[in-house]
């Protein structure tokens, strides 16, 4: 266990790794009063280092929301996912990629690969994510994390020699596409056009190297003969699934999930229908286009 010292009128921030690879969860903070900069630069640390973070007993308020996303820089809407009212900020997401879970709808979302990074198809896709449940089911639910320096780490020579210099299309209309109208998937494509990021991303802050292709919104590999990109795309996106790289998040009543998503996959389960699952998050926008 981790132990990082604020300045010694505050309370010690305590940061306990959960899983082996990526994870941990921190107490002795309270995030619904402002936090000092010495509190921010421990969270930061620990964030860095573990990937994703986890916080349990936040009964945080809306304002109280955004306040702690943008510690960590300027927060982003979404073209596509509601919002809360009078909070545009703070995304308001139920279920399947924002989509209410019904009885038609779930067996087109339950069977699909929901691994991914946010916004990719953004020129500078997010810095982080802030999740915050507002509604559990009694069971089930769980939000899956992969690091992707690790995956990444693993690939066999010959894999990392291939993708060393690729690049990758990310399209908007890959994930949000068949859910919106014509005249909608247009203005989403004109204002969204596909982005072209490296397969292999350079970590802006510690310098890891982190596999950057993801099933939700990686349309294809450029730059190779077209079934020779299919099949490794399929090989690359199929390395996020082993459990070895991952960390599997119980949520329970106001917890918080906080990622880096230069650094991360995830994938919300959808295991508790006829229950209702919803969460809130806000989102760090991007500083930077990816780079090598």
């Amino acid at each position: 266990m981790a132990r990082l010292q604020a300045v010694p009128s505050e309370a010690e921030i305590i940061v306990a790794p959960i899983s082996p690879v990526l994870g941990a969860e921190v107490s002795g903070v309270d995030l619904r009063a402002p936090l000092s900069p010495d509190q921010v630069a421990a969270i930061r640390a620990a964030w860095l280092k573990h990937k994703v973070l986890f916080f349990r007993d936040q009964d945080i308020s809306h304002e109280d929301h955004a306040r702690f996303g943008r510690y960590f820089g300027a927060l982003e809407g979404h073209p596509v996912t509601a919002t809360v009212p009078g909070f545009p900020e703070i995304l308001f997401i139920e279920a399947a990629d924002g989509m209410k879970v019904t009885d038609a709808v779930l067996p087109i979302a339950r069977p699909a690969n929901k691994w991914h990074t946010d916004v990719t198809f953004r020129e500078k896709p997010s810095t982080a994510g802030v999740l915050r449940i507002r509604k559990q089911p009694p069971l089930g639910g769980d939000t899956i994390f992969a690091d992707t320096a690790l995956i990444y780490a693993d690939l066999p020579p010959d894999v990392k020699a291939k993708i060393e210099n690729l690049d990758a299309e990310h399209d908007i209309l890959r994930s949000y596409g068949y859910r919106v109208s014509a005249e909608k998937a247009a203005e989403l494509s004109a204002k969204f056009p596909p982005q072209v990021h490296p397969v292999v991303r350079r970590h802006p802050e510690t310098g890891e190297r982190h596999l950057f292709v993801n099933h939700v919104f990686t349309a294809r590999i450029l730059g190779l003969e077209e079934k020779e990109a299919a099949d490794l795309l399929a090989y690359l996106l199929d390395r996020v699934k082993a459990p070895e790289y991952q960390v599997r998040f119980r949520w329970s009543e106001n917890a918080i999930a906080f990622w880096d998503n230069r650094a991360t996959q995830h994938y919300g389960v959808l295991d508790y229908w006829p229950h209702e699952r919803i969460v809130e998050r806000v989102t760090v926008a991007g500083e930077e286009r990816p780079s090598r």
